[in-house]
């Protein structure tokens, strides 16, 4: 007697002795399925607070409900950590629901890789169990599963197939449903770019826009929290960068602690070193930080890019090129730079602008910056910030060449583009020596233009290399950029500039430096309203300038001072302009002895003694344009103008002020053009000419930050 203890699944033959061959008839798929008729609903809902991607949605259903795409239609949605892919997804997916009659799938693939052997074929095994295959009838290799899903997908139909957190194409490929009407929505920090090969459409999320952002917090944590503290909201969302996971964990923990109040909150978040360890929430079971959402991005990476990523959170400045990062990383090529970038643009820890450069989300800065922390040699983060300010250093000092290349200057330039050309800084063809600018139709516009649009990255470096202590390269370089506020003002950002470079020369003990910077400080604060704080300037300056025995330099000092009794004592402006004056002309300073002539006209002028003042302004502007100092030929311009004006020769004025207005807006010396309009809007009779003048001059003033442009806006409304 047979004996077959347990339970049988399925088809069942006890045999004692056979004789000859048996054949066993009966229907496969009974045996395999169990479930085949069930709707399958596996797509977690979607988050109760979720806000906006209406943009996101909208382009999913575009690719994902087109009824004419051929096979099985594809979106992968990619982003930063923590910007809200499953959620994003999981939303669509209960949206519509209706669209698949097939059922909805589901994998997670960060919870298959922390499982034991985890791959692939299991993310198969699972799906095919939701399909009603029983465990015993589960293929056991890969391929095999492959075909059977194939077969059971095709059958079903009208399926929806999302796969979370898939880090590569081999993951997608061969869950594909095969069925008609169906379709699959992967999500992944990497940007899964082979994938379009198969007809796959790529959906990156950006952060939300500060209103979202407030929307999300006020779901997660009440409407009346935030309602109490609007201004500390935004302030939090900013500091969250926007990125969802943040705002969420902020949320939470306000919603936890009720005692917290936002601008607490926001506090604590304004210490930069313990930001990412205080967006945070606790329970009794885990604890959620935003530095463990990017620490999985981050294990992922090869070693060349994980170096990479830890050396970009030490770089001061919001945006940064190919060159720079690879200035910064040590590399001695700028090629070995971009496949680390590229690298982390796939992993969504980059972006990249519309000018091509490259970004960091402020929070993946700080967790790129803790990642150096823990692994680098205590070294790297001044080592780091010491090689990219000797790159900008170099290219600073050659676009204050190309713009003007006799304008006084302490640094020894030619040691600096010397030892540039022995070194061969990576990546940047400044390094030959003729520097970026050179070369081309208008070297010194393309120099300006640099400087304006590196200016924000500029400044980062030189306040954390001063943080650092650094500072003969940080005056040298404060000395060189100056030349950008020459012709732009952006007077907060000069009046700070000049502030770094003053106390990066007294700790080097460059008395000359120190004088020369602290006699171009008094201009921004001047125009600042802030006169004390200029003569401080000036009068230190003076005493310094005499000590170093730099007769150029005592001469540029006097002249600045000049410029400070205009305002207040114009017969010691005179005297100061003379005493400029007569310091060129004994050191045979061609340029200096212009310049010095051009502003004691302008004072004989202001003084009453205008046609003395004729004189001189034109003798100014003689000896300038055969300088070629274009600028400045055209400031003396300009004052020849006004001085015609107050003899009361309006024609003459107005042809100056608009000749002088129009050839500094060429040289893009956009202040002085200011002033022009301003005082042409003045003299003129036309009121539409006028106003156009004042808006003019408004868009300037407001643009660097000047305390004219409330005067201006006053005189528009009052027109």
């Amino acid at each position: 007697m047979n004996h077959l203890p347990g339970n049988v699944d399925g088809q069942l033959a006890q045999v004692g002795v056979a004789h000859g061959p048996i054949t066993f008839n009966y229907h496969a798929a009974e045996a395999v399925l169990s479930a085949a008729g069930r709707r399958l609903n596996q797509v977690p809902r979607p988050p109760r607070s979720f806000v906006n991607r209406h943009r996101a949605l909208a382009e999913l259903d575009e690719v994902l409900a087109a009824d004419d795409f051929p096979g099985c239609p594809i979106g992968v949605f990619s982003g930063l950590p923590g910007i809200g892919k499953t959620a994003a997804a999981s939303q669509w997916a209960h949206i519509n629901h209706q669209r698949f009659p097939g059922g909805q799938l589901f994998i997670d693939f960060a919870q298959l890789r922390s499982g034991a052997g985890a791959d692939v074929s299991e993310a198969l095994a699972i799906c095919l169990r939701a399909l009603g295959v029983h465990d015993q009838y589960l293929p056991v290799g890969f391929a095999e599963r492959t075909a059977l899903y194939r077969d059971l997908s095709a059958e079903r139909g009208g399926m929806l197939v999302v796969l979370d957190d898939v880090t590569r194409p081999a993951q997608v490929t061969p869950l594909v449903p095969q069925g008609p009407r169906s379709a699959l929505l992967a999500t992944s920090t990497w940007r899964l770019g082979e994938l379009v090969l198969d007809g796959a459409a790529l959906l990156q999320l950006d952060v939300l826009d500060p209103d979202s952002a407030v929307e999300l917090l006020s779901a997660v944590c009440g409407q009346q929290r935030i309602a109490d503290e609007p201004d500390a909201a935004k302030r939090l969302v900013e500091l969250c960068g926007g990125l969802p996971i943040a705002v969420r964990l902020c949320g939470a923990r306000l919603l936890t602690h009720p005692r917290l109040t936002v601008g607490e909150l926001v506090a604590e978040l304004s210490d930069e070193q313990s930001r990412l360890s205080r967006i945070a929430v606790s329970s009794a079971h885990e604890e959620r930080t935003m530095s463990a959402a990017l620490e999985l991005a981050y294990r992922d990476l090869p070693e060349t890019a994980a170096r990479m990523y830890r050396t970009l959170g030490h770089l001061p400045g919001l945006s940064f090129d190919t060159a720079v990062a690879a200035v910064a990383a040590g590399l001695a090529a700028a090629e070995e730079a971009k496949e680390a970038l590229d690298v982390l643009e796939r992993a969504s820890l980059l972006s990249v602008m519309e000018d091509r450069r490259y970004a960091l989300h402020s929070l993946v800065r700080l967790h790129a910056r803790e990642m150096s922390l823990a692994q680098d040699p205590p070294s790297a983060a001044r080592e780091t910030v010491g090689r990219v300010l000797d790159h900008y250093r170099l290219l600073t000092v050659l676009a204050d060449l190309a713009i003007r290349a006799d304008r006084l200057r302490v640094t020894a330039t030619a040691e600096i583009t010397a030892a540039a050309e022995a070194s061969s800084a990576p990546g940047e063809e400044a390094s030959t020596g003729v520097g970026p600018f050179a070369g081309t139709d208008d070297p010194g516009r393309d120099a300006l233009c640099w400087l304006e649009a590196e200016r924000s990255n500029i400044l980062a470096v030189l306040r954390a290399a001063a943080e650092l202590g650094f500072a003969r390269p940080v005056w040298q370089t404060v000395e060189a950029f100056t030349v950008l506020f020459l012709h732009h003002r952006h007077l907060a950002d000069w009046r700070e500039s000049s502030e770094l470079g003053i106390d990066a020369a007294r700790r080097d003990g460059a008395v000359a430096a120190e004088a020369r910077l602290r006699s171009l400080a008094s201009r921004p604060h001047m125009d600042l309203g802030q006169d004390e704080r200029a003569k401080e300037h000036l009068d230190i300056a003076e005493r310094l300038a005499v000590e170093s025995g730099h007769v150029v330099l005592q001469a540029s000092v006097q002249e600045f001072a000049g410029r400070y009794w205009d305002r207040h004592e114009p017969s010691r402006a005179v005297d100061a302009y003379r005493a400029s004056l007569t310091l060129n002309a004994e050191a045979g300073e061609v340029r200096g002895e212009a310049l010095a002539r051009y502003f004691l006209g302008c004072a004989q002028s202001a003084a009453g003694d205008h046609m003395t003042a004729l004189t001189t302004l034109r003798r100014a502007r003689t000896a300038l344009l055969s300088l070629d100092d274009y600028r400045m030929a055209a400031r003396a311009l300009a004052d020849t103008g006004r001085t015609k004006a107050r003899l009361g020769d309006t024609v003459d004025a107005i042809a100056d002020l608009s000749r002088a207005a129009a050839d500094l807006r060429r040289s893009r010396a956009f202040h002085y053009e200011a002033q022009a309009v301003e005082d042409l809007a003045g003299l003129l009779e036309d009121p539409e000419e006028v106003r156009a003048c004042l808006r003019r001059a408004l868009v300037i003033y407001e643009e660097g930050g000047s305390p004219r442009a409330a005067a201006v806006l006053a005189r528009l409304t009052a027109g």
